[in-house]
């Protein structure tokens, strides 16, 4: 059976943030459940969108929807355990792009897990998706895009 693999060129990431596996992060194994890393995710993109001035809805209702993610796990984390969650943004495309992210154990430097979360813009108002904003896009000039 295939397996996902994620690979993402180092110089895309431009942002990260350290996140505490807290103790209800964990599961039945006794490490970090797929659900808290999909939230632990969700959190560092709000806070890398956020950093770059990015709000989640504008005031034309325009906003970011997530339209998939998928995640790889190389190691376990467990509770307290400090992770640093690199992002970046690749792949560009006239209505989104993608969301990278490699979340790494400083304690021990091991690779946790890499993700990419896919994303367009939405306008909630008119609930249909619209082209990427020319601020959003003039924020990430480096990043590549596909046609």
């Amino acid at each position: 059976m295939a397996r996902l693999s994620l690979n993402f060129p180092e110089d895309q990431y431009c942002y990260s943030t350290h996140l505490t596996v807290r103790v209800t992060d964990i599961n039945g194994a006794n490490h970090l459940g797929n659900d808290s890393m999909i939230s632990m995710i969700s959190e560092a993109r709000a806070r890398f969108l956020f950093e770059f001035g990015v709000s989640e809805t504008a005031e034309d209702g325009t906003g970011i929807i997530v339209t998939d993610l998928a995640t790889t796990y190389r190691a376990e984390a467990h509770a307290r355990d400090q992770l640093l969650f690199e992002v970046g943004v690749m792949d560009f495309n006239k209505y989104g792009g993608d969301i990278t992210f490699r979340i790494t154990r400083p304690a021990d430097g091991r690779l946790v897990a890499m993700a990419k979360s896919g994303f367009v813009f939405f306008n909630y108002r008119a609930s249909c998706v619209v082209a990427m904003p020319d601020g959003f896009r003039n924020t990430f000039p480096k990043v590549n895009w596909l046609e």
